[in-house]
């Protein structure tokens, strides 16, 4: 291929492209230039027929002689990262307008809010992808991952990102949760909420929380204060002995996590279910009805609850309970189907556990499960014969030997309830408390305050609330919300708000394409984004997509990615 000028007499140049083929002449050998084919020219050339003119022609070279003449030079492999599951964590935060509502509310802001977005983002994705330390995600994405215009960042810059989001949460949480219940049709009128707690190993709280008050009785109105403020309490960790945080969250029916609270370690339930309430209430939703397990169970929550129009669905503790779901246990009356494995039935019981002859009274739904009646009779067995085995012997024993052995099960509550003592201080199984605990087996007690839903629909709402605590197991296993590398209590609750950020998107990905966070993420991991070298210059391609891929993409409604990211040309190149 040669090209060929000529100049016109107003001074302009034209070029023309020809295929030609160099021979030597016969009688003088001077190489002579035989012209095969004119492309007329230059500038009307049909390029894309020279690409496929190039293409069959490569047909007839192996691999390695056409990538050396396509690109008459050596190609160096720069750099291999993972893209593809930034690439669809970044294309949900921008459908669901997190992105933009980080925008909009940075603006008027001393914040560069488009720099700021990126880098929430990386720290988000960080959680999905590869969680660790805010420290390890300034190398991961400077030197592991491929994210849109976020080449890397420094650690200042992702502690004053994380300042931001926490500035500007309510905000924020409003604005995501209008995008999100918009764009995914959410159902919001029953929200699911529940506590987890996460712990540090250090050995003491707080220094500076020792000097706040002892938290006070609960008067029935008062309100959890969002904190950070590591504090003992009561760990839903079983780790009393460490300083702690509650986390709380609402969850739609459909899983999607709304918004996340962080709150003192000492701070509980029951104070903390009226913050959540008011601060949803404040979105003007639509009439909600709270479903809550037995921690949040009381009637100064219920009455809170039902302020302006709302309902609540709550479950209620089948020992040890009050008056009213006492009575509603001991209702005689026949369940009804309403699944394969579950049975109801409902009893509406007056303030006391009288009978429900008043306009206070309230109802409830006993629901029974006979699969889980056969494993809850199955387990109570090998305690029984677990029990029976501690205990053999023991009436030649010493009565301090068995009072050891009695406070040894203090703890194991499932053993201690199946032992007593007879007047004579010798050991034995309860057998009244063995046919009390069988009158429990596969069973649990809602009260809720709504009369249009079905027992059926109760139950499975209530049953829903597995949604939830499937988050919390995901938030600390696979998005890393544990070991917390931050000892400020605003970096701690600005860690839970990314830890939020990372179910959310993975939950939506989840609900659309009906498969786990980590399957689709293993399939993700295999798209690279690969930074090439050649004469030309610099380009970075993905790699193809397999056929894994393109399901994904296909269940989320999100275009492939471009082959070609990026064309950096060389000198000679740009010179041209």
């Amino acid at each position: 291929m040669r090209e060929t000028k000529r100049r016109n007499r107003d001074g302009s140049v034209v070029s023309y492209l020809q295929l030609a083929h160099s021979e030597r002449h016969p009688v003088t050998g001077v190489p002579q230039a035989k012209v095969i084919h004119n492309f007329g020219r230059a500038e009307a050339v049909d390029r894309d027929g020279l690409a496929r003119l190039v293409s069959s022609i490569s047909r007839f070279l192996d691999p390695q002689q056409a990538i050396a003449a396509a690109h008459a030079g050596e190609i160096e492999v720069l750099d291999s990262r993972r893209f593809g599951g930034a690439w669809v964590l970044d294309q949900l935060w921008d459908r669901l307008g997190i992105g933009a509502a980080l925008r909009r509310v940075a603006a008027g802001r001393r914040i560069d809010g488009g720099a700021a977005e990126r880098v929430l983002l990386a720290l988000v994705a960080q959680r999905a992808l590869a969680p660790g330390s805010k420290l390890a995600a300034t190398r991961w994405v400077a030197e592991r991952v491929a994210i849109a215009d976020c080449p890397g960042f420094s650690d200042d810059s992702a502690y004053a990102a994380m300042d931001f989001l926490l500035d500007a949460l309510g905000e924020i949480a409003a604005r995501i949760f209008d995008s999100v219940a918009h764009l995914l049709n959410l159902d919001v009128d029953i929200v699911f909420v529940d506590t987890t707690s996460t712990y540090w190993e250090v050995d003491g709280a707080d220094e500076w929380a020792d000097l706040q008050p002892d938290p006070q009785a609960d008067d029935g109105a008062g309100k959890a204060v969002e904190g950070g403020q590591r504090r003992f309490g009561k760990s839903k960790d079983h780790r009393d002995d460490l300083p702690q945080v509650v986390i709380a969250m609402a969850v739609t029916r459909d899983g999607i996590p709304v918004r996340c609270w962080t709150f003192p370690g000492s701070e509980s339930d029951q104070r903390i279910i009226r913050t959540v309430k008011d601060d949803l209430g404040a979105w003007q939703l639509r009439r909600l009805v709270w479903v809550a397990d037995a921690g949040f169970a009381s009637a100064a929550n219920r009455a809170y609850l039902t302020r302006g129009g709302g309902h609540y669905i709550h479950a209620e503790k089948l020992r040890h309970t009050n008056a009213e779901a006492a009575a509603a246990l001991a209702r005689p009356g026949r369940y009804h189907d309403v699944a394969d494995n579950l049975r109801v039935k409902e009893a509406w019981v007056s303030p006391g556990g009288g009978t429900a002859d008043g306009a206070r009274a309230e109802r409830f739904v006993v629901c029974h499960n006979p699969d889980a009646a056969d494993r809850d009779a199955a387990v109570r067995e090998r305690l029984i014969e677990h029990l029976q085995g501690l205990i053999e012997g023991s009436d030649t024993w010493p009565d301090r030997r068995r009072d050891e052995l009695v406070g040894s099960l203090k703890g194991k509550s499932g053993l201690r309830r199946l032992l007593r003592r007879t007047t004579t201080g010798l050991l034995r199984i309860d057998r009244a408390a063995v046919d009390r605990e069988a009158h429990y087996d596969g069973k649990w007690l809602l009260r809720t305050s709504d009369p249009t839903l079905t027992a059926e629909d109760l139950a499975a709402a209530y049953k829903q609330l597995i949604a939830v605590e499937r988050g919390w197991r995901d938030c600390k296993s696979s998005l890393g919300l544990r070991p917390v590398y931050h000892h400020r209590e605003d970096r701690i609750r600005a860690h839970v708000q990314l830890c939020w950020l990372a179910l959310l998107l993975t939950r939506v990905a989840e609900t659309r394409t009906g498969d786990t966070w980590r399957n689709l993420r293993h399939e993700l991991d295999r798209m690279h984004l690969v930074t090439l070298a050649t004469a030309d210059g610099r380009v970075a391609q993905r790699s193809a997509l397999t056929s894994g891929h393109k399901t994904i993409l296909a269940a989320l409604d999100l275009p492939e990615p471009h082959r070609y990211l990026d064309f950096t040309p060389g000198n000679d190149a740009a010179a041209d």
